[in-house]
């Protein structure tokens, strides 16, 4: 029920943003008028806008995709969780992966006002990784090319860190936000291993075989 909310709202109000420019520039990620402006809504508006219907067509088939499994067969199973404790969690992952994918592109971009972005990127990739650290080996494509989960999630791991120090050392741009794949996925990996340290031994018998 709480991924449908929140696809729910991904839908509406991307939408609503396509079809309204002035709300678009309102709600969208921008650290100048975060820091200068003090509009700190925009760490949380900012997820649930997309730049087109490609892009909300994407990361709302990622979160159905995943959000769904996580959300009934991890938080909402009550052999790991409270039914209500569960939600909660799943609520914080979510969120908590919006706000860890933005902080550091907030720190660099806050003087700077031609930077802004919008998307779900960090919150999916939270949900995603999660989903990688419960279930290491279920079946993930990644570029269309189906492998096991945690291999998928090292390779994006790996091509998002990379594209990130490219970005840094050189003139390349592909108006993507790495920096929320990436600190979205840490935030996944470390929220699930917090409130459920047994995945750690989970994760490594599934992987590595028991010892």
């Amino acid at each position: 029920m709480i991924t449908y909310t929140f696809l729910a709202i991904i839908l509406v109000f991307s939408i609503y943003c396509f079809n309204d420019k002035v709300a678009l520039n309102k709600y969208l990620f921008h650290p100048y008028s975060i820091f200068h402006n003090k509009e700190h809504y925009r760490f949380l508006t900012h997820a649930f806008i997309h730049g087109d219907y490609i892009h909300l067509a994407f990361n709302g088939l990622a979160l159905y995709s995943f959000g769904l499994i996580m959300e009934e067969g991890f938080f909402g199973n009550p052999n790991f969780f409270d039914p209500k404790l569960g939600k909660i969690y799943y609520i914080i992952l979510f969120t908590g992966g919006i706000y860890a994918a933005s902080f550091t592109e907030y720190l660099r971009n806050k003087n700077n006002p031609s930077y802004s972005s919008l998307g779900a990127s960090g919150a999916i990739s939270s949900v995603l990784f999660s989903y990688i650290m419960v279930s290491p080996l279920s079946r993930i494509s990644f570029f269309f090319f189906p492998m096991q989960g945690w291999i998928a999630g090292v390779l994006l791991l790996g091509v998002s860190f990379y594209l990130i120090r490219r970005k840094k050392t050189s003139d390349y741009s592909d108006n993507i936000s790495h920096e929320s794949h990436f600190w979205g996925a840490i935030f996944g990996v470390i929220f699930t291993i917090v409130i459920k340290p047994s995945v750690i031994g989970q994760f490594v018998s599934q992987v590595f075989g028991n010892p």
